[in-house]
């Protein structure tokens, strides 16, 4: 089933997931990169297996990408929580 806009579901399913305007501006940095990579191939190739696993790649690479920025913001806020992890 098409959507309204033509694209295939698969396609506007996993695009909808590199929104970014909820984050944090010191998380949007490194997610809005992907956000822009996600919607130029979304626009530039037609629906099909290879985009929609492609997308799905590039989320789980944003994803990623996130939490370490994630762990990083912890991290500097509070460094003497983390400051033993490793030692146990």
């Amino acid at each position: 089933m098409d959507q309204p806009d033509g694209r295939h579901p698969a396609t506007t399913h996993l695009l909808r997931y590199f929104e970014y305007g909820h984050l944090p501006e010191r998380l949007q940095q490194f997610s809005a990169p992907f956000a822009a990579l996600a919607h130029d191939v979304g626009a530039s190739l037609p629906d099909g297996p290879e985009l929609t696993a492609g997308l799905r790649k590039l989320l789980e690479a944003k994803d990623c990408i996130v939490r370490a920025a994630v762990d990083q913001l912890l991290a500097e806020a509070s460094p003497s929580d983390t400051a033993g992890e490793g030692t146990r």
